[in-house]
């Protein structure tokens, strides 16, 4: 990176619906003196010496379902999707993923490590299920990944043996006398991944806690949360040497995490075992709720956990990648730390999923023909994750336009990475400013550019 002000330039990466261009690097343009009084033109002005939260990672879900399609591709196709995610420099440089703990709906069926009935010793428990795809994509990611990733897991529901209804699917709840093997199952569960060569950096505690789904879930209030953690989850990990586990509660959506994370965070004993609220973005948008959990609780942390475009595949779509640019470009503008993708793989109608819940995701794989669709959202989540590095500091960044939305990172090297969106049907010229100097330059009709200063 050049850091002499007489000869600063912006690098440009683009990926335009009407044109070829994909995370291409179209061209350099010099960051040249300004006047101060220059305010003619629309411009985006950051400026590196007011920061924010600092950033955790970008990554994707390791699901069942994205395994057994990867593993229906020829060998050097698994490997080439696996570079599009894990090579930083080539892909997208993934650095915080999550997993599922159990069956999700992107599994093939109901399964659990411990199914023998009130086996509350845990002495069943097995991951045999997961090393047949799921640990071996894991492993094939970490030796493509250079500098490593993240991982957080996530239940979807326990055993069947210990809920109310008896079954994974259809909601339910944790039964009161299975709380503490529910609690000690997780702790087994990073014991063994461990074992394994995976590391688990964190957990949420239920994915998704107040949706009765046709597809393995369970229900907790915000006192049966807070309760979990307080007398279970957080003294069990603590006990067992876990302690340094990251716990994030919520990992629902966005509408009303501000209400669930005061109703946790009101309990003292519960919240001190907490890192932060995990949020999805099914729903409504509110952004304002993200700011508003921070506002209230600094010092615990915001991490998006989970998105995709649900309904189908939607092989083509444009308008899935401008959803994710404008989720990723809010979230973090409202101090989220860190922004997970759903399922990484999915096949030609978006399952494999026991339940028929098709979904998108950037890269779709046709196990027939072998053929590999990268999706717009691919290319627009690139933007972000690889150019802003984990350690980044958000820095201020404005606009004078509605039409461009942005967010800007200081990276840990130096070197300031400004993500601007246009999903306007025009072209939008702008002055990209920063510490007194400027660059004239155009992002084009439904587009997304990233400038590297």
């Amino acid at each position: 990176m050049n850091t002499n002000p007489e000869n600063l330039h912006a690098e440009i990466y683009l990926t335009s619906r009407d044109t070829q261009s994909r995370l291409a690097h179209v061209g350099s343009v010099a960051m040249a003196p300004i006047p101060n009084d220059d305010l003619e033109k629309e411009s985006i002005y950051i400026d590196p010496n007011i920061t924010y939260q600092e950033l955790e990672g970008f990554g994707g879900a390791f699901t069942e379902s994205a395994a057994v399609t990867l593993q229906k591709m020829p060998e050097a196709k698994q490997q080439e999707i696996l570079r599009a995610y894990f090579d930083p420099e080539q892909g997208l440089g993934y650095t915080l993923c999550r997993t599922h703990i159990n069956s999700c709906d992107f599994s093939l069926g109901n399964y659990a490590y411990c199914e023998k009935e009130n086996d509350f010793k845990l002495k069943s428990f097995s991951i045999d299920r997961d090393r047949q795809a799921l640990l071996p994509m894991i492993h094939q990611a970490q030796k493509i990944s250079r500098n490593g990733f993240k991982l957080f897991a996530s239940p979807w529901s326990p055993p069947a043996w210990m809920k109310t209804n008896g079954k994974m699917n259809n909601g339910g709840k944790l039964k009161p006398d299975c709380r503490e093997a529910w609690g000690r199952y997780y702790a087994r569960y990073i014991r063994e991944y461990a074992k394994e060569g995976v590391p688990i950096w964190g957990l949420t505690v239920q994915n998704e806690p107040m949706a009765n789904q046709t597809w393995d879930s369970c229900l907790y209030t915000s006192q049966e949360e807070a309760e979990f953690i307080r007398d279970y989850l957080g003294p069990i990990l603590e006990g067992e040497g876990l302690g340094h586990i990251k716990i994030i509660i919520n990992d629902h959506n966005r509408d009303r995490m501000f209400e669930r994370a005061k109703l946790i965070f009101d309990d003292p004993k519960a919240s001190q075992y907490i890192w932060g609220t995990g949020f999805h973005w099914y729903g409504a948008d509110q952004f304002e709720n993200v700011q508003r959990v921070h506002d209230a609780w600094p010092d615990k942390k915001l991490l998006f956990t989970e998105g995709c475009q649900e309904g189908g595949p939607h092989i083509g779509s444009w308008m899935t990648g401008e959803r994710y640019a404008r989720s990723m470009i809010q979230d973090l503008n409202h101090w989220t730390v860190g922004w997970v993708d759903w399922n990484m793989i999915l096949d030609e109608k978006g399952g494999p999923n026991h339940v028929g819940n098709y979904c998108s995701a950037p890269i779709l794989a046709d196990t027939t023909t072998h053929e590999i669709h990268y999706q717009s959202s691919y290319y627009y989540i690139g933007h972000f994750s690889r150019f802003i590095k984990p350690g980044a500091k958000r820095i201020l960044a404005t606009s004078t336009k509605d039409e461009l939305e942005v967010t800007a990172f200081l990276n840990p090297e130096g070197c300031k990475a400004v993500v601007v969106l246009n999903r306007s049907e025009r072209p939008i010229p702008f002055i990209l400013k920063s510490e007194k100097r400027g660059a004239p330059l155009t992002l084009p009709a439904r587009s997304i550019l990233t400038s590297l200063l």
